[in-house]
C-alpha cells in the first residue's frame, strides 16, 4: 500500500477534510504521514469544531458556549469523530517539519484547507510547500487538493515551465458561491469578524469576488474553463450546490470530484467523502 504525506499549518485547518481524509485512507490501508511548520501537532481551527462563535453573541464568553447557528456550520459528527481519532495516532502527534521533508519516500500527497487567515496563510504563501507540490507534480505522483488545498497548489509555480503545475489540469476549488455564501452569514453572524471566511478579503480597486480561491486558481489555469463546477443538467444539482448537504461514506450524491490524471480536487467539506475514496483509488 502506499505511504502519504499530509501537508498541515500549524493551526487553523479544516478538520473535516484533514480527518475525514485520513480516516478514509487509514481504512484502505495506506499509511499516513503528517507535517506541519515546527514539527508539532497541528490544531484545527476551534470553531469548525465546536460552532463556538459563529453565533451573534458568539463574542460573550458565557453565551457563545450555547451554539446555534454554529451548529449548522461545523464539522459534522463523523467529521469530529475522525478528527478525535487522527489527533491521537502517533504519527499525527510526531509530524514532519516541512523543511525536512523527503518528498521521495512519498507516493501521494493530500492537501487539505482551510479559510481562517490567522493560520492558513503561512501555510498557502510557503514556499517549501510550493516547492515539494511542484516536485509531486512534476513526478506525476498522485495528489488530492480540497477547498483552499487547491490555491496552495494553484501557487505552486514550476522552475522548469514558469507557470503553476495546475497549468493544463482541470480541477475544481472553494466555489464563489459557497465562499460568497459563508461570508455573507459571517458578516451578521460575526459581524465584529465579518472576514472570517475569506482569507484573502479584496483590496481597493479590486472587484468583488477578485481574491476569492475561484478567481484566484482560475487565473493560474491554462483556461478559464479548465475550473469546473456542478454542471446544471447534474440529477443531483441542488443536493451538490446548496451547500447545506454533505456527503457520507456510503452516499455520494452531495459531492463534486474533478479527477485529472494524477490530480483530484473537491470544493468543501461536503465532498470529502468522495474525494478521499477517489484518491484513495488512485493510489492503488
Amino acid at each position: 500500500m502506499a505511504r502519504v504525506l499530509v501537508l498541515l499549518p500549524a493551526r487553523d485547518f479544516d478538520p473535516s477534510e484533514a480527518a475525514i481524509g485520513w480516516r478514509v485512507l487509514v481504512d484502505a490501508g495506506h499509511t499516513i504521514d503528517f507535517a506541519t511548520p515546527d514539527g508539532r501537532p497541528a490544531v484545527a481551527d476551534e470553531m469548525m469544531l465546536t460552532g463556538q462563535g459563529l453565533d451573534p453573541w458568539g463574542a460573550i464568553p458565557l453565551l457563545r458556549k450555547l451554539p446555534l447557528i454554529g451548529l449548522l456550520m461545523r464539522a459534522n459528527r463523523d467529521a469530529r469523530k475522525a478528527y478525535a481519532e487522527m489527533t491521537a495516532d502517533p504519527r499525527y502527534l510526531a509530524p514532519r517539519r516541512w523543511e525536512a521533508i523527503d518528498a521521495s519516500a512519498y507516493d501521494g500527497l493530500l492537501l487539505p484547507g482551510g479559510h481562517r487567515a490567522r493560520g492558513m496563510r503561512d501555510y498557502l504563501e510557503s514556499k517549501i510547500l510550493q516547492d515539494i507540490i511542484v516536485r509531486f507534480f512534476e513526478e506525476t505522483k498522485p495528489v488530492a487538493a480540497i477547498c483552499h488545498g487547491v490555491l496552495l497548489a494553484a501557487r505552486s509555480v514550476s522552475k522548469n515551465t514558469g507557470r503553476s503545475v495546475l497549468w493544463g489540469y482541470r480541477t475544481t476549488a472553494l466555489t464563489w458561491a459557497f465562499e460568497n455564501s459563508a461570508w455573507s452569514v459571517a458578516r451578521f453572524t460575526r459581524f465584529w469578524d465579518p472576514d472570517y471566511y475569506r482569507t484573502y478579503p479584496e483590496q481597493a480597486g479590486q472587484p468583488r469576488g477578485y481574491m476569492s480561491v475561484q478567481q484566484e486558481v482560475t487565473r493560474a489555469l491554462a483556461r478559464p474553463e479548465d475550473f469546473r463546477d456542478v454542471p446544471s443538467d447534474d440529477p443531483h444539482y441542488r443536493r451538490k450546490t446548496s451547500g447545506l448537504v454533505r456527503d457520507t461514506r456510503d452516499d455520494e450524491t452531495a459531492a463534486f470530484v474533478v479527477r485529472d490524471r494524477n490530480y483530484v480536487s473537491a470544493r468543501w467539506p461536503g465532498d470529502v467523502h468522495s474525494f478521499a475514496k477517489t484518491f484513495a483509488g488512485m493510489l492503488k
